[in-house]
Protein backbone atom coordinates (compact mmCIF):
# COMPACT_ATOMS: atom_id res chain seq x y z
CA UNK A 1 0.00 0.00 0.00
CA UNK A 2 1.25 3.47 -0.98
CA UNK A 3 1.62 5.84 1.59
CA UNK A 4 -0.48 8.50 2.80
CA UNK A 5 1.42 12.30 3.58
CA UNK A 6 -0.06 13.04 7.19
CA UNK A 7 0.66 16.67 8.59
CA UNK A 8 2.46 16.22 11.98
CA UNK A 9 3.02 19.68 13.01
CA UNK A 10 6.31 21.51 14.62
CA UNK A 11 7.50 24.86 14.00
CA UNK A 12 10.06 25.91 11.17
CA UNK A 13 13.35 27.49 13.15
CA UNK A 14 13.37 30.90 12.88
CA UNK A 15 16.32 30.56 10.48
CA UNK A 16 14.08 29.73 7.47
CA UNK A 17 13.26 32.02 4.51
CA UNK A 18 9.86 33.12 4.74
CA UNK A 19 9.11 32.83 1.32
CA UNK A 20 6.62 29.78 0.39
CA UNK A 21 4.05 28.60 -2.16
CA UNK A 22 0.77 29.64 -0.30
CA UNK A 23 -1.17 31.63 -2.65
CA UNK A 24 -4.93 33.18 -2.57
CA UNK A 25 -6.64 33.72 -5.69
CA UNK A 26 -9.99 34.70 -7.02
CA UNK A 27 -9.85 31.01 -8.93
CA UNK A 28 -7.96 29.20 -6.52
CA UNK A 29 -6.27 28.78 -3.41
CA UNK A 30 -2.89 26.54 -1.92
CA UNK A 31 -2.12 25.69 1.02
CA UNK A 32 1.35 23.82 1.10
CA UNK A 33 2.67 21.25 3.37
CA UNK A 34 4.53 23.54 5.19
CA UNK A 35 2.20 25.27 6.16
CA UNK A 36 0.60 23.43 8.29
CA UNK A 37 2.21 23.55 11.60
CA UNK A 38 1.36 23.57 15.17
CA UNK A 39 0.44 27.60 15.59
CA UNK A 40 -2.57 27.17 12.51
CA UNK A 41 -4.42 24.55 14.49
CA UNK A 42 -7.98 25.02 15.57
CA UNK A 43 -9.32 23.26 18.87
CA UNK A 44 -13.16 22.18 18.50
CA UNK A 45 -15.59 22.18 21.06
CA UNK A 46 -16.99 19.07 20.64
CA UNK A 47 -13.95 17.23 20.77
CA UNK A 48 -11.32 15.77 22.98
CA UNK A 49 -7.66 15.73 22.76
CA UNK A 50 -8.20 16.53 19.33
CA UNK A 51 -6.72 19.71 16.95
CA UNK A 52 -7.68 20.44 13.74
CA UNK A 53 -6.31 22.08 10.44
CA UNK A 54 -8.55 23.84 8.39
CA UNK A 55 -8.39 23.48 4.40
CA UNK A 56 -11.38 24.86 3.23
CA UNK A 57 -14.42 26.70 4.33
CA UNK A 58 -17.03 28.78 2.59
CA UNK A 59 -15.77 32.40 1.50
CA UNK A 60 -16.88 35.01 -0.85
CA UNK A 61 -14.66 34.42 -4.24
CA UNK A 62 -13.63 30.58 -2.96
CA UNK A 63 -15.48 27.60 -2.91
CA UNK A 64 -18.23 27.60 -1.27
CA UNK A 65 -20.32 24.07 -1.12
CA UNK A 66 -18.00 22.46 1.97
CA UNK A 67 -15.70 22.40 4.74
CA UNK A 68 -12.31 20.26 4.45
CA UNK A 69 -10.28 20.09 7.64
CA UNK A 70 -7.70 17.24 8.78
CA UNK A 71 -8.32 16.20 11.93
CA UNK A 72 -5.36 14.73 14.41
CA UNK A 73 -6.74 12.38 17.54
CA UNK A 74 -4.67 11.62 20.17
CA UNK A 75 -4.87 8.23 21.84
CA UNK A 76 -8.22 8.58 23.60
CA UNK A 77 -9.46 11.11 21.82
CA UNK A 78 -12.58 12.00 20.18
CA UNK A 79 -16.34 13.31 19.78
CA UNK A 80 -19.08 11.42 20.91
CA UNK A 81 -21.32 14.59 19.02
CA UNK A 82 -18.48 15.93 16.16
CA UNK A 83 -21.12 17.15 13.71
CA UNK A 84 -23.16 20.74 15.24
CA UNK A 85 -25.45 20.90 12.58
CA UNK A 86 -27.95 17.84 11.50
CA UNK A 87 -28.43 19.02 7.89
CA UNK A 88 -24.75 18.60 7.14
CA UNK A 89 -23.05 15.40 6.02
CA UNK A 90 -19.70 14.29 6.36
CA UNK A 91 -17.60 12.01 4.73
CA UNK A 92 -14.17 10.90 6.97
CA UNK A 93 -10.61 9.39 5.06
CA UNK A 94 -8.28 8.04 7.10
CA UNK A 95 -4.57 8.94 6.47
CA UNK A 96 -2.69 7.60 9.46
CA UNK A 97 -3.16 5.33 12.75
CA UNK A 98 -7.15 3.77 12.79
CA UNK A 99 -10.84 4.89 14.47
CA UNK A 100 -13.36 3.72 15.34
CA UNK A 101 -16.47 5.25 13.84
CA UNK A 102 -20.01 4.24 15.63
CA UNK A 103 -22.84 5.65 13.54
CA UNK A 104 -26.48 4.28 14.40
CA UNK A 105 -25.51 1.57 16.76
CA UNK A 106 -23.00 0.21 14.53
CA UNK A 107 -18.93 0.39 15.18
CA UNK A 108 -16.55 0.44 12.08
CA UNK A 109 -12.88 0.53 12.08
CA UNK A 110 -11.14 2.15 10.02
CA UNK A 111 -7.30 2.26 9.24
CA UNK A 112 -5.09 4.11 6.90
CA UNK A 113 -7.15 4.53 3.50
CA UNK A 114 -10.44 3.88 5.27
CA UNK A 115 -13.54 6.38 4.56
CA UNK A 116 -16.97 6.27 6.40
CA UNK A 117 -19.70 8.54 4.79
CA UNK A 118 -22.04 9.99 7.15
CA UNK A 119 -25.48 11.36 6.51
CA UNK A 120 -27.20 14.45 7.51
CA UNK A 121 -29.31 13.80 10.96
CA UNK A 122 -27.45 10.46 11.51
CA UNK A 123 -26.25 9.56 14.84
CA UNK A 124 -22.30 9.18 14.91
CA UNK A 125 -19.35 9.16 16.99
CA UNK A 126 -15.76 8.96 16.55
CA UNK A 127 -13.15 7.81 19.09
CA UNK A 128 -9.21 6.76 18.61
CA UNK A 129 -8.43 3.28 20.73
CA UNK A 130 -5.53 3.00 19.34
CA UNK A 131 -1.76 3.98 20.55
CA UNK A 132 -0.23 6.92 17.83
CA UNK A 133 -2.13 9.18 17.09
CA UNK A 134 -4.73 9.39 13.55
CA UNK A 135 -5.05 11.73 10.69
CA UNK A 136 -7.80 12.12 9.20
CA UNK A 137 -9.56 14.09 6.49
CA UNK A 138 -13.13 15.12 7.41
CA UNK A 139 -15.62 17.07 4.38
CA UNK A 140 -18.25 18.60 5.79
CA UNK A 141 -21.46 19.87 3.25
CA UNK A 142 -24.99 20.72 3.97
CA UNK A 143 -26.67 18.55 2.14
CA UNK A 144 -29.16 19.45 -0.72
CA UNK A 145 -32.44 17.22 -0.35
CA UNK A 146 -33.91 15.10 -3.60
CA UNK A 147 -37.19 14.08 -3.52
CA UNK A 148 -37.33 10.10 -3.68
CA UNK A 149 -34.01 9.86 -2.62
CA UNK A 150 -32.10 9.60 0.90
CA UNK A 151 -28.54 8.82 0.93
CA UNK A 152 -26.86 6.22 3.41
CA UNK A 153 -24.27 5.79 5.38
CA UNK A 154 -21.23 3.71 3.69
CA UNK A 155 -18.29 2.49 4.89
CA UNK A 156 -15.16 1.02 2.96
CA UNK A 157 -11.35 0.95 2.24
CA UNK A 158 -9.58 2.61 -1.01
CA UNK A 159 -8.09 -0.71 -1.97
CA UNK A 160 -11.14 -2.69 -1.72
CA UNK A 161 -12.58 -1.04 -4.90
CA UNK A 162 -12.00 -0.97 -8.30
CA UNK A 163 -10.15 2.02 -10.26
CA UNK A 164 -11.40 3.11 -13.40
CA UNK A 165 -9.23 3.85 -16.26
CA UNK A 166 -9.72 7.02 -17.68
CA UNK A 167 -10.38 6.66 -21.70
CA UNK A 168 -7.73 6.15 -24.17
CA UNK A 169 -4.96 6.55 -21.24
CA UNK A 170 -4.00 2.76 -20.84
CA UNK A 171 -4.97 2.60 -17.37
CA UNK A 172 -2.64 5.41 -16.50
CA UNK A 173 -4.75 7.77 -15.08
CA UNK A 174 -7.47 6.13 -13.03
CA UNK A 175 -10.04 6.92 -10.64
CA UNK A 176 -10.90 5.14 -6.92
CA UNK A 177 -14.64 6.32 -6.67
CA UNK A 178 -15.30 6.13 -3.00
CA UNK A 179 -18.98 6.45 -3.13
CA UNK A 180 -21.85 5.28 -5.90
CA UNK A 181 -21.71 7.47 -8.74
CA UNK A 182 -24.83 6.43 -10.27
CA UNK A 183 -26.65 6.99 -7.02
CA UNK A 184 -28.50 10.30 -6.97
CA UNK A 185 -29.28 10.47 -3.68
CA UNK A 186 -25.22 11.64 -3.23
CA UNK A 187 -24.65 15.37 -3.25
CA UNK A 188 -20.93 14.70 -3.29
CA UNK A 189 -18.18 12.50 -4.54
CA UNK A 190 -14.91 11.88 -3.10
CA UNK A 191 -12.55 10.31 -5.10
CA UNK A 192 -8.89 9.18 -5.31
CA UNK A 193 -7.47 9.98 -8.57
CA UNK A 194 -4.02 8.50 -9.80
CA UNK A 195 -1.27 9.46 -12.21
CA UNK A 196 1.60 7.23 -13.21
CA UNK A 197 4.98 9.52 -14.00
CA UNK A 198 4.35 11.60 -16.94
CA UNK A 199 0.58 10.82 -17.55
CA UNK A 200 -1.63 13.86 -18.09
CA UNK A 201 -4.99 15.92 -17.81
CA UNK A 202 -4.54 16.45 -21.34
CA UNK A 203 -7.07 19.55 -21.35
CA UNK A 204 -7.94 22.33 -19.48
CA UNK A 205 -10.89 21.37 -17.49
CA UNK A 206 -13.59 23.75 -16.65
CA UNK A 207 -16.83 22.58 -14.64
CA UNK A 208 -19.39 24.05 -12.30
CA UNK A 209 -18.02 21.49 -9.57
CA UNK A 210 -15.72 22.62 -7.11
CA UNK A 211 -12.93 20.78 -6.18
CA UNK A 212 -11.21 20.38 -2.93
CA UNK A 213 -7.68 18.68 -3.58
CA UNK A 214 -4.86 16.56 -1.09
CA UNK A 215 -1.80 15.54 -2.72
CA UNK A 216 -1.59 11.64 -0.65
CA UNK A 217 1.62 11.08 -2.80
CA UNK A 218 4.46 11.94 -5.58
CA UNK A 219 4.59 15.71 -7.51
CA UNK A 220 3.71 17.27 -10.52
CA UNK A 221 3.04 20.65 -11.86
CA UNK A 222 -0.81 21.86 -11.87
CA UNK A 223 -2.22 24.08 -14.12
CA UNK A 224 -4.45 26.72 -11.97
CA UNK A 225 -6.86 29.16 -14.07
CA UNK A 226 -3.61 30.95 -15.97
CA UNK A 227 -0.52 29.42 -13.31
CA UNK A 228 1.32 26.45 -13.27
CA UNK A 229 2.03 25.47 -9.49
CA UNK A 230 4.18 22.70 -8.65
CA UNK A 231 2.65 20.45 -6.00
CA UNK A 232 3.78 17.65 -4.28
CA UNK A 233 2.06 15.26 -1.14
CA UNK A 234 0.95 17.21 1.85
CA UNK A 235 -0.09 20.27 -0.16
CA UNK A 236 -3.74 21.25 -0.71
CA UNK A 237 -5.66 23.27 -2.79
CA UNK A 238 -9.46 24.13 -2.83
CA UNK A 239 -10.78 25.44 -6.63
CA UNK A 240 -14.24 27.34 -7.06
CA UNK A 241 -16.64 26.61 -10.06
CA UNK A 242 -15.24 26.95 -13.10
CA UNK A 243 -11.25 27.09 -12.54
CA UNK A 244 -9.49 25.88 -15.67
CA UNK A 245 -7.16 23.06 -14.62
CA UNK A 246 -4.62 20.38 -15.73
CA UNK A 247 -1.85 18.46 -14.92
CA UNK A 248 1.55 16.82 -15.66
CA UNK A 249 2.33 14.03 -13.08
CA UNK A 250 5.88 14.32 -12.73
CA UNK A 251 7.36 10.95 -10.90
CA UNK A 252 9.26 8.90 -10.03
CA UNK A 253 6.91 7.91 -7.93
CA UNK A 254 2.66 7.66 -8.64
CA UNK A 255 0.93 11.01 -8.03
CA UNK A 256 -2.29 11.00 -6.07
CA UNK A 257 -4.37 12.88 -4.42
CA UNK A 258 -7.85 12.77 -2.77
CA UNK A 259 -10.48 15.15 -4.35
CA UNK A 260 -14.10 16.44 -3.74
CA UNK A 261 -16.66 17.72 -5.95
CA UNK A 262 -20.63 18.89 -5.24
CA UNK A 263 -22.23 16.71 -7.94
CA UNK A 264 -25.80 15.88 -8.89
CA UNK A 265 -27.73 18.62 -8.39
CA UNK A 266 -29.79 21.51 -10.12
CA UNK A 267 -28.08 25.34 -9.70
CA UNK A 268 -30.86 26.76 -7.81
CA UNK A 269 -31.67 30.63 -8.92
Amino acid sequence: MPPYYAPQGGHPPQTDLLTDRAVVTEAYTVIPKGVLRDIVTSVLPEWTDTRAWFLNRPVAGGATTFAQLIMEVQPGGGSTHPEPQPEVEGFLFVLEGSISVQCEGETHELSAGGFAFLPPGAAWQVHNAGATAARFHWFRKRYEPLHGYTPQAAFGHEYDIEPVAMPDTDNKWRTTRLLDTTNLAYDMHVNVVTFEPGAVIPFAETHVMEHGIYILEGKAVYRLNADWVEVEAGDYFSLRAFCPQACYAGGPSNFRYLLYKDVNRQVML
